[in-house]
């Protein structure tokens, strides 16, 4: 088996596409859109899949908001310098909503941001990446 993708619903696609590419510098891949069930698609990444896990944005055509949840967490991205990466997305007009340093309970440098949805994304200090 292999980690193919993983979806998000959002309320305004280019929005979306923006904050992915834009400000967390991931490619947009490729779209598509269905008509006949009224949704489009876009896949993100920093690399295709096989070799690289990619983000699949849903836009369901009229919807512009969603329920959170409980059970959904965050996605998590390796980043070579926690900081430099909360001071670039601040920059580019990105929501940091914990700043880097360690975990609670643990040395290792993290870091959050929240995307246009509200989905959270770790920074996870790894080097080298």
């Amino acid at each position: 088996m292999q980690f193919l993708h993983t979806m998000l619903r959002v309320g305004n696609l280019q929005r979306s596409i923006d904050f992915y590419t834009q400000v967390l510098g991931m490619k947009l891949l490729r779209t598509s859109e269905n008509p006949e069930y009224r949704y489009t698609l876009a896949f993100l990444g920093y690399g295709s899949n096989p070799e690289h896990a990619e983000i699949e944005l849903t836009y369901n055509w009229g919807v512009e908001s969603y329920e959170m949840g409980t059970a959904f967490g965050h996605l998590a991205l390796g980043v070579p310098d926690a900081a430099a990466a909360c001071e670039a997305i601040r920059a580019a007009g990105g929501n940091i909503t914990r700043e880097a340093g360690p975990v609670k309970g643990g040395t290792t440098v993290i870091a959050f941001v929240t995307d246009p949805d509200g989905y959270k994304i770790e920074l996870i200090q790894r080097r080298p990446l």
